[in-house]
């Protein structure tokens, strides 16, 4: 009787663990990630990383995220976006997080449909010029 009290234990604590564990595939239909382009928006958070979708009709602020990588992929739309160099006029609006007014130095890049950027945790970056729009994919590799 003992055992399989024992056992049946050991199975509840595996169930109860697993429902708190991230899912090893998380699926994101189309019309979920067309609402999360036009819209912007986190579509998924996991313990590792955060699918977000991005809409720009203007230029942002320059950001630098501690401990954040994003891997930028461009959907639709055309920008200019520069990374690297030194953020001017930052300012610590949540923990880690801080919003800048320009960047001093850095590498201009000119972003449309089907590139992809991957700026590294701790490294300003800007959507500096958007003359109409541009939708894209970011995928936060969180340290």
């Amino acid at each position: 009787m003992k055992t399989t009290a024992a056992v049946s234990f050991l199975i509840v604590c595996a169930l109860l663990t697993a429902a708190d564990a991230p899912k090893a595939v998380s699926f994101l239909g189309h019309d979920r990630v067309a609402e999360g382009l036009a819209k912007g928006g986190v579509m998924l958070t996991a313990p590792n990383l955060i699918v977000q979708g991005g809409h720009r009709e203007k230029a942002g602020e320059v950001e630098v995220h501690d401990t954040e990588t994003d891997v930028i992929y461009v959907q639709d739309g055309e920008a200019t976006f520069v990374a690297g160099g030194k953020m001017v006029g930052g300012k610590l609006v949540r923990p880690g997080q801080y919003l800048g007014k320009e960047i001093e130095g850095g590498e201009s890049h000119h972003l449309v449909k089907g590139d992809s950027i991957v700026v590294q945790a701790g490294t300003p970056h800007w959507f500096k010029e958007v003359p109409k729009s541009i939708s894209y994919f970011v995928v936060k590799v969180l340290k």
